[in-house]
């Protein structure tokens, strides 16, 4: 299989603030947004919650760019929310709750989503879960539809490998990725359906958004999905991660797996037609083993170890590593990760040893000069 290039990157990251002394969520989102605009312009937005912000990568064409970049806006990030006296923290879930309940962002939009989906928004002392999407570049929106379907066996896989929100509220869920599960209850969410083209996908979606199920075609929270603003195919199913390598290792795997697809797509390769029964069993799993456990085959239906559906994902993407000469630079996170573990068991690690929440954020608190 020859390669002429591999598609472009660009990442999403959405961070807790917490108060730098208890470690608890905060509203602190107006000021710290405020001050690294100053350093990152309109790279830095407002999220759902006052306690949450999102950075946005430029498009990138290799890793060592995407490493820069975060590198950049984890920095600035961690600089402002130190000036507003919190922290930026980088877990999927809130560790240490907030004192109170805390209102949506101050925007038409999320106070319409509270208002028409209620407790799903403000319930469970809600401050938001965080994730990471990866923006994969694509011709048009008809070849991220069909990389979309081409793609969806090999979610829970990605989606395991970044587990990394095993704490919610004070306790341990028994979950490695308890973000997964808080996300799936709301509308919209879970594998997306077989599309023939993108016109299929526009109609079910307009249909979505007649139903009044979503308010807009920005809430299809499928876990792939082509993007309403910019040629990419979106992929919103893993963790916000601390472990930077590990948001380079998830990336390089999607990309190079994105590009061996769209070959064979190309070449005529239909899409695997997996039952989605069996495609939530295996989003199920992988957020409750992340890397310790047993995941799904989606191809066999039947349980396989979570390391062993690493190493099948990173052999279908290697040809694509290898045009990208991202190959080394992946095996290495992953031979670091097999043995460490996803961030879910670096998370528990922490917390073992003196049983205090608190030393789990200060592992996931962003650092200025360092991201």
């Amino acid at each position: 299989m020859v390669f002429d290039d591999v598609p472009t990157l660009g990442v999403e990251e959405e961070f807790l603030l917490a108060d730098f002394q208890t470690r608890a969520a905060v509203a602190a989102a107006p000021v710290v947004i405020k001050g690294a605009q100053e350093i990152l312009d309109d790279q830095v937005a407002a999220e759902l919650f006052p306690s949450m912000i999102e950075t946005r990568t430029r498009p990138v064409a290799t890793l060592k760019d995407l490493r820069q970049e975060l590198r950049w806006l984890r920095s600035g990030v961690a600089t402002a929310a130190g000036e507003a006296g919190c922290r930026a923290v980088a877990s999927g879930t809130v560790i240490i709750p907030p004192s109170g309940r805390l209102e949506v962002t101050d925007q038409e939009r999320y106070r319409l989503m509270a208002a028409e989906f209620g407790p799903l928004v403000t319930g469970d002392q809600s401050a938001g879960v965080l994730g990471c999407h990866i923006h994969i570049g694509v011709a048009d929106r008809d070849e991220a539809v069909e990389l979309g379907n081409h793609l969806r066996p090999w979610l829970p896989t990605l989606q395991a490998l970044a587990a990394n929100s095993p704490f919610h509220n004070g306790e341990d869920t028994g979950y490695a990725s308890w973000r997964s599960m808080r996300w799936a209850q709301w509308p919209g969410t879970g594998p997306a359906p077989l599309f023939t083209d993108a016109a299929a996908y526009d109609a079910l979606v307009d249909a979505l958004v007649s139903s009044g199920m979503l308010i807009d075609r920005r809430m299809v929270y499928w876990h792939a999905r082509p993007s309403e603003h910019c040629p990419t195919l979106e992929i919103r199913v893993v963790d916000v991660n601390g472990d930077l390598d590990t948001v380079l290792l998830l990336a390089g795997l999607a990309r190079a797996l994105a590009a061996v697809l769209l070959a064979e797509a190309r070449s005529g390769e239909p899409a695997p037609d997996i039952p989605d029964p069996l495609l939530r069993a295996a989003h199920w799993r992988a957020a409750r083993d992340g890397l310790r456990g047993s995941g799904v085959d989606p191809a066999t239906g039947r349980p396989a170890p979570a390391s062993e559906l690493v190493g099948q994902l990173i052999r279908r993407a290697a040809p694509a590593l290898h045009a990208a000469d991202d190959l080394d630079v992946v095996q290495g996170i992953w031979e670091r990760l097999r043995t460490a573990g996803c961030g879910a068991d670096r998370q528990r690690a922490v917390f073992r040893q003196r049983d205090d929440l608190r030393d789990v954020v200060d592992l996931l608190t962003l650092t200025p000069g360092k991201g």
